[in-house]
């Protein structure tokens, strides 16, 4: 079975969720929309925020008549899940802080969690830490800066080392006598920077990534078939405001199967 997808995020970090889903399932049929529009979603206040994003998603579907539509985005996940699927009967995937999987694997009991302010303030995120880590120490790191990095980084921009390191080193305590030992990476923007987190983190951690959990909810979800195939169904790439991508990011589109549209705003 082959189905078709819509994937939405507020910028391009939630191609870190597609390439898993690409990995899976290559058949599927995905289009991924940007909310460059909005994009970053931490400058904004959580009603207009929640509003936008369910008004916007909601002219995706009736634009694309996705099967189901993964939300890439923490931010936006935490927010509106429960509108979305109160105002729409296809299933919707999304993205929240992988707590639970990093209070599984830690072993000194001190987890710090990189997200948004957003995510960081959200409700949801402190029921995430009080049903499953509170046996944990955790250290909550709102970042305004980390996504953007991100983002300039993935267009091939210079993003400096110290920039990068001013806003992760605060998920980096001691507790006691015990380190952190697993950072959740609560933003779909954030593992495109792993290998960098890596070398200039002060001390090695597991880097806690959620997206090969989506991609299986998702073929769980919908029946999908899993079986390998040097076959991959084209999809699209449209950004909100209808403009036409970066030239740095086609190639890293492309990779995905993702052909680059333009078009009247979204």
């Amino acid at each position: 079975m082959s189905a078709r997808l819509l994937v939405f995020d507020s910028g391009i970090g939630g191609l870190s969720v597609l390439a898993e889903i690409r990995r899976r399932v290559p058949r599927a049929g995905i289009v991924y929309v940007a909310d460059d529009k909005a994009f970053p979603y931490g400058d904004w206040e959580e009603g207009p925020l929640g509003a936008h994003v369910v008004d916007l998603v909601g002219r995706l579907i009736a634009r694309y008549s996705p099967d189901a539509v993964v939300i890439a985005c923490n931010t936006a996940s935490t927010l509106v899940l429960p509108a979305l699927r109160a105002a729409h009967t296809i299933p919707f995937v999304g993205t929240v802080p992988a707590v639970k999987p990093a209070a599984e694997r830690t072993k000194s009991g001190v987890i710090g969690v990189l997200a948004t302010p957003g995510t960081m303030r959200r409700d949801y995120t402190r029921a995430l830490i009080r049903d499953f880590a509170q046996a944990c120490h955790v250290r909550l790191v709102g970042s305004f800066e980390l996504a953007p990095l991100a983002e300039s980084a993935m267009r091939g921009d210079a993003v400096d080392d110290a920039a990068i390191l001013a806003e992760i080193e605060p998920a980096f305590i001691d507790v006691g006598g015990k380190r952190t030992d697993a950072v959740v990476l609560a933003c779909t923007h954030y593992p495109f920077l792993v290998d960098r987190f890596r070398r200039i983190a002060p001390w090695p951690v597991a880097w806690i990534d959620p997206a090969d959990a989506i991609a299986r909810r998702v073929v769980s979800l919908l029946g999908l078939d899993e079986t390998p195939s040097m076959m991959r169904v084209p999809g699209s790439a449209r950004l909100s405001s209808g403009k036409a991508w970066s030239p740095a990011l086609v190639p890293l589109l492309e990779t995905y199967g993702l052909t680059p549209e333009t078009g009247d705003p979204l």
